[in-house]
């Protein structure tokens, strides 16, 4: 299980102060990709099937099976205040163990679905071996930890 602690990539910042993304009112999503393309916070142009330089939907993990189909839809999003800045909340993702799902997973790329270009903002990391399988086990990603909605991040002054 991931405890859900996510990451930007440096140009998601970036479409965030340039007004691309709308916390609040996008479909944000969440796509399971293999270490064949390890993310990193100097990835260039990162997107999911959109325009870009890198784009991470070619690494998707297999979508064999019922659990994992493609891309998770993220719920119970919320952009809100809290002290000392902002934070944006989801709900964990779970996906039941599958006989025919995937066995390479290795990091969930988060991206905006309403955005033409797909641009992701940031990823967490699920097992950087590449070995999280739906085969063996329910993957579940926890927010913050949290069973139910957590923080996926918050932006704060320091």
């Amino acid at each position: 299980m991931a405890t859900g602690t996510m990451k930007w990539f440096r140009q998601g910042l970036m479409d965030l102060g340039n007004k691309i993304h709308d916390l609040d009112g996008d479909d944000w999503r969440m796509g399971i990709v293999t270490t064949a393309t390890v993310p990193a916070i100097d990835t260039p142009a990162p997107h999911w099937a959109g325009t870009g330089t890198t784009n991470f939907f070619s690494n998707q993990v297999g979508t064999g099976g019922t659990s994992y189909t493609g891309p998770v839809v993220l719920t119970t999003e919320t952009w809100q205040l809290m002290t000392g800045g902002a934070e944006m909340l989801a709900a964990k993702v779970s996906l039941a163990q599958d006989g025919s799902g995937f066995t390479t997973g290795a990091y969930g790329i988060i991206y905006n679905n309403t955005d033409a270009n797909k641009r992701a903002i940031g990823w967490v990391e699920i097992d950087s071996g590449g070995a999280a399988s739906l085969v063996a086990g329910p993957v579940e990603i926890r927010w913050n930890g949290v069973d139910g909605t957590g923080r996926m991040f918050s932006l704060v002054q320091s």
